[in-house]
């Protein structure tokens, strides 16, 4: 038993001689991060598998949890090799404890969305027979906390690691694949809550707060 923790203090003492203690907790931080957000998703798929019965309408979408996790099976890739980093420097660090910062908020808010959001949640685009128009609590900054969230996440990510491509990758590939689900999901919840849901996209911003008052 000594032996192995011996080994295991050896091995962390040079990943921090080599890397830092810095990106170790960057690397813990994104790791629990992600642990409490799967968690939580596991809860949601058995909530929704409960809630079939009382589904109104489903319409699949290429966008969804799976498809998502994939992406960010390649951003780990992406991190792990090093692919994109940039290698700037110590003069970066306060940049990177900003970035450890937002990624917390981003699980929190999360967290919180899927909380607020309760049985509404679908892997798909599901509308349920009670299904409610979810605008308190995070849902009154943001249409989709849930998608802003993983936004903000994955770029501080980019910023903790110093990793161009993971900017790109977001900007590029997974903002537009979350702009495409929202869309989906805004055009049926249009349909049941009509002009009401259409005064609610007026005031509330779909991945950033507006930052207006709202009445």
């Amino acid at each position: 038993m000594n032996n192995i923790l011996e080994m295991y203090k050896n091995v962390l003492v040079e990943y921090i001689n080599k890397f830092g203690i810095l990106e170790l907790v960057c690397n813990f931080v994104v790791a629990l991060g992600l642990v409490a957000i799967y968690l939580r998703v596991y809860s949601n798929f058995k909530d929704a598998e409960n809630q079939k019965s009382f589904e109104k309408k489903k319409v699949k979408s290429a966008v969804e949890t799976f498809s998502m996790t994939a992406f960010f099976a390649i951003c780990t890739i992406v991190v792990l090799y090093r692919i994109g980093s940039l290698e700037l420097g110590s003069y970066v660090i306060f940049l990177k404890v900003i970035a450890i910062f937002i990624y917390i908020f981003g699980v929190f808010v999360n967290l919180y969305g899927r909380k607020c959001l309760g049985t509404n949640w679908g892997n798909n685009v599901v509308i349920y027979l009670d299904h409610k128009l979810i605008d308190t609590g995070i849902y009154g900054y943001v249409r989709h906390p849930l998608y802003a969230s993983i936004i903000w996440m994955l770029y501080s990510v980019g910023m903790m690691y110093e990793n161009i491509l993971i900017i790109i990758l977001t900007t590029f590939v997974f903002i537009p694949s979350m702009y495409y689900r929202a869309k989906q999901e805004e055009t049926e919840l249009e349909k049941v809550f009509k002009e009401k849901y259409v005064e609610y996209r007026k005031k509330v911003g779909m991945f950033f707060p507006k930052f207006i008052m709202r009445k």
